[in-house]
């Protein structure tokens, strides 16, 4: 194992002072040092970080881009396109997800995560704890040279280090900025806010939840053959629950969303919008973290939520501070119909020992499929 502040001052003394990135948990105790010493810079997606690592390379500061496999193919286009073009080099590193204990959704992405990066022209080795100091003195060597170098990074690399801090929005107080709506006093968990939304969803209703600790909850309170754990695809929920909506406009499709997973798709919002299916209910649930993969801040405290979906065009936005709100806000739904976002701030928290769904991705994907096939709940006219 690497000791990680030891590392984090080797990459200091060699220049490299500035970091972007999306939390991995196998890259946890990188990003929580880099943090902690503020320098780092939390992006929506993968392919934003390297962008915003182009543009400190610019600025003459060297750039370490953390990130997940899963998110090296979100960053291909900048990695190929702008780094690659315009000789932007920087520092990655990269997560090894996809062995034979890890989650489903990593299946295909841990094989191919070296030859992606050969594909791309990128040089790269294995990050192991035998002379970490010399791997990093030819990653510089390399970099020096104008090109991009990765460190692939099996789990149990880094040494823990504790986040120590978080950072609040910077525009808060700002002349002109509108007021982000306070938090309510008395925030509760995500479980407790599933657990009323579960009694109050209509017969026949489809629960698509986000990747996470959102689908895991979801499954522990009781698993049903309308809903649909998403694992990997950060992001891309809502726009799954547009296609399905759109597809079968006689169900009701309810999306459980969370801050970071919309962070990184937000024009997600403006398409749902336009299109505006019969019956989706967008729930986002925020607790302003990447809780899954540690608890490291999102930007979502500088987000008005409710007018950012009201100006991208949702006919329909509410904020539910407690477990009634939300209740109350489902049950209205249920009858009304239409495209309708509820915010729902939350506090961080999950159970002890959350397990995982029993029920495979392809397996679950196909019992949703069958479930739809039968009768029609809502008759079309």
């Amino acid at each position: 194992m690497i000791d990680t502040i030891r590392f984090g001052e080797l990459l200091r003394r060699r220049g490299f002072n500035f970091y972007s990135g999306v939390p991995c948990s196998f890259l946890k105790d990188l990003i929580n040092y880099s943090i902690n010493t503020g320098d780092y810079v939390m992006a929506a997606n993968e392919g934003d970080a390297a962008a915003i690592c182009a543009g400190a390379y610019l600025g003459n500061r060297k750039p370490v881009l953390l990130m997940q496999n899963s998110g090296l193919g979100n960053a291909v286009s900048p990695l190929t396109s702008l780094q690659g073009v315009f000789r932007l080099p920087l520092l990655g590193f990269v997560s090894l997800r996809g062995g034979p204990a890890d989650e489903p959704q990593h299946e295909l992405m841990g094989p191919i995560t070296a030859p992606m990066l050969e594909t791309m022209g990128i040089a790269h080795e294995t990050l192991t704890d035998r002379d970490p100091q010399a791997q990093l003195a030819r990653a510089d060597e390399i970099f020096s040279q104008g090109r991009s170098f990765f460190f692939i990074v099996p789990r149990g690399t880094f040494s823990p280090v504790a986040l120590e801090k978080t950072s609040a929005c910077s525009r808060e107080g700002s002349p002109g900025f509108p007021p982000i709506p306070a938090l309510p006093p008395d925030l509760v968990t995500r479980r407790e806010m599933l657990i009323c939304l579960k009694a109050a969803v209509a017969p026949g209703s489809v629960l698509l939840a986000t990747t996470g600790f959102t689908g895991r909850e979801l499954y522990e309170l009781g698993d049903n053959p309308g809903h649909l754990y998403m694992a990997g695809s950060l992001g891309c929920i809502s726009s799954l629950g547009l296609g399905l909506a759109l597809a079968r406009p006689d169900r009701r499709i309810i999306v459980l969303d969370g801050d970071g997973s919309l962070l990184m798709r937000t024009g997600s919002l403006a398409v749902n919008a336009w299109y505006r299916p019969a019956r989706m209910l967008h729930i986002l649930f925020d607790n302003r973290a990447h809780e899954s993969t540690g608890g490291q801040f999102t930007v979502s405290s500088g987000v008005n939520w409710p007018a950012a979906a009201w100006a991208l065009g949702y006919p329909r936005v509410s904020r539910a501070g407690s477990p009634g709100a939300l209740a109350e806000e489902t049950e209205s739904w249920n009858h009304s119909g239409g495209l309708r976002f509820v915010h729902v701030p939350i506090a961080m928290g999950v159970p002890e020992n959350l397990g995982r769904p029993a029920i495979k991705p392809p397996e679950a994907a196909a019992r949703l499929k069958a479930y739809l096939s039968s009768p029609p709940i809502i008759r079309v006219v």
